[in-house]
């Protein structure tokens, strides 16, 4: 028996994140370098990916390639560039079959324009899907996601756009990357660390939180499997009492 059919379809996170950590440990503990790591990471996307359409979740946002990640050496960055590039044109087939539609956040005018170009060409490509919404957080900040809100908002409150009094978490919502995507239920880790690392910083508010101490190259379908299962173990109180949940 597959050990995701053991899953209770129907407490399934509706949003599931994941920063996918430790690529880089994975290769220097096998004696190779970073990159054989990276590229080994890409099989685990594909599978969780897969593993995640079959169950049922709605939506899922991986933490691809952060702001702070365009200050390693650069044959990484251009190897992590250049993975994204071809990842894109080999799983173009894969999301069209599971009808996954393929998103972005973060400062994606920052990414090379091969990259850019592949990315956005996807983007269209799939924006008739509807069954799950993939995610790439690339280039991306949480702190940079929020001070760039506060801009927007103040530029609008500056013209009498949007008054003062108005400003609630709804119009903030709006101004955020992530405006069309509900929040988080479930933010997994992979590699044993235990740091949010500047991810989705206003929308894990009330999420559940689970870290894994193996590296993402190892991350399998057991692994998944396990964190969904803790998810659906754990009471949900958005600051209520367990008594007012019963009610």
């Amino acid at each position: 028996m597959d050990v995701l059919d053991e899953i209770e379809k129907k407490n399934l996170p509706e949003h599931l994140a994941i920063i996918m950590d430790g690529n880089g440990r994975w290769a220097k503990q096998k004696g190779k370098r970073r990159v054989f790591g990276h590229e080994n990471g890409v099989h685990t996307v594909r599978r969780t990916v897969e593993n995640c359409a079959k169950i049922g979740v709605r939506y899922l946002t991986l933490y691809t390639f952060s702001t702070e990640n365009w200050n390693r050496p650069k044959i990484e960055v251009d190897t992590l560039m250049r993975l994204l590039v071809s990842s894109l044109k080999k799983e173009l087939k894969t999301f069209m079959e599971n009808d996954i539609r393929l998103n972005t956040i973060g400062d994606i005018q920052s990414l090379p324009k091969k990259a850019h170009r592949e990315l956005t060409e996807v983007m269209e490509k799939t924006k008739g899907n509807s069954k799950m919404t993939l995610t790439l957080a690339l280039s991306y900040g949480a702190r940079q996601e929020i001070q760039n809100a506060v801009k927007q908002i103040s530029a609008k409150v500056k013209n009498n756009i949007i008054s003062i009094e108005n400003i609630d978490e709804a119009i903030i919502n709006t101004h955020l990357y992530t405006h069309d995507l509900p929040d988080v239920d479930l933010l997994v880790r992979t590699s044993g660390e235990h740091r949010i690392s500047n991810f989705l910083l206003w929308q894990i508010a009330y999420a559940e939180l689970y870290f894994v101490d193996v590296y993402w190259p190892d991350f399998s379908s057991e692994h998944l499997a396990e964190a969904i299962k803790s998810y659906q173990n754990r009471e949900r109180r958005f600051g209520k009492t367990s008594e007012q949940l019963i009610k």
